[in-house]
């Protein structure tokens, strides 16, 4: 055991550490693990760094990248989540695409395919084949406008 470098040590308990992470999912234990794993290259290049600078360092290092991940990271994948409000919501997630009728708008009700299935759509008469696009939801009816 005394023969293991001391580097070696630290990105042991980076493993352990994602390794947790894996576990108990949760973002807090990677960063910290990414810390000791960091604090492990610092003791390769400086060897003769004593137990204490090296404490100091690994918590400088698990707070920044703590901090770099609330601060930097976190707020970037929190805005990039827009299915999430339209989740269980399959017609308002149509909003803004484009289908062909596959039957005519006739009295204001018709058909357009949507991916393998027929949707109901509501809107001015249009013919067979026609572009639509869809503007809003009623229930599961789709409210499309003519597409350009």
């Amino acid at each position: 055991m005394e023969q293991v470098a001391l580097h070696y040590w630290w990105w042991i308990l980076a493993l352990l550490l994602i390794a947790l992470e894996v576990i108990l999912p949760g973002y807090f234990m990677l960063w910290i693990g990414i810390a000791a794993g960091v604090t492990g290259l610092v003791v390769l290049v400086a060897p003769g760094l004593s137990l204490l600078g090296q404490a100091l360092v690994f918590a400088v290092l698990a707070f920044l990248s703590c901090a770099v991940y609330w601060y930097g990271l976190r707020p970037k994948l929190m805005r990039n989540e827009p299915g999430d409000a339209l989740l269980n919501r399959r017609g308002e997630q149509k909003i803004g695409q484009r289908y062909v009728l596959a039957e005519p708008i006739i009295n204001g009700r018709g058909k357009a395919r949507v991916g393998d299935g027929l949707w109901l759509v509501s809107g001015p008469d249009l013919p067979v084949g026609s572009m639509v696009e869809v503007v809003g939801v009623d229930g599961t009816t789709l409210l499309v406008r003519p597409s350009e």
